[in-house]
């Protein structure tokens, strides 16, 4: 038997997923950079610290700063930090990639996307 995945199907099941995957919620990086004081308690753009440094994670593969003791779940995890992946990611780190260290997580999907595009120009 063969499937034929037309485009109204396609567009379904990408709905289907959430906004992270089908219409990306539009991030301010103006808000994003106050709302980040959140993070900072473990992370810091330029220093590790807690958790590893954050300038240039958008489009980064996951557990690869060189000087930073990830999990082994996250060092193996081949996950590059696209914006849809740090959105899953931020909204539940345990349960995007299990046996991770990080705990913390953000329920408001316009909060993640506020965080994300400031990290996104934090190059």
């Amino acid at each position: 038997m063969r499937y034929v995945l037309t485009a109204a199907l396609a567009t379904a099941c990408l709905q289907a997923t959430g906004p992270s995957m089908a219409n990306p919620l539009a991030g301010d990086p103006v808000r994003g950079q106050s709302l980040y004081g959140a993070c900072m308690g473990c992370h810091a753009l330029d220093d590790n610290d807690v958790g590893p440094r954050h300038r240039g994670v958008v489009g980064r593969r996951a557990g690869s700063v060189p000087d930073y003791p990830y999990s082994a779940a996250l060092r193996s995890s081949g996950i590059v930090w696209t914006p849809a992946n740090l959105d899953r990611w931020l909204s539940g780190p345990q349960a995007f990639v299990p046996g991770a260290r990080m705990f913390f997580s953000l329920s408001d999907a316009q909060k993640r996307a506020d965080i994300i595009a400031y990290l996104a120009r934090q190059n």
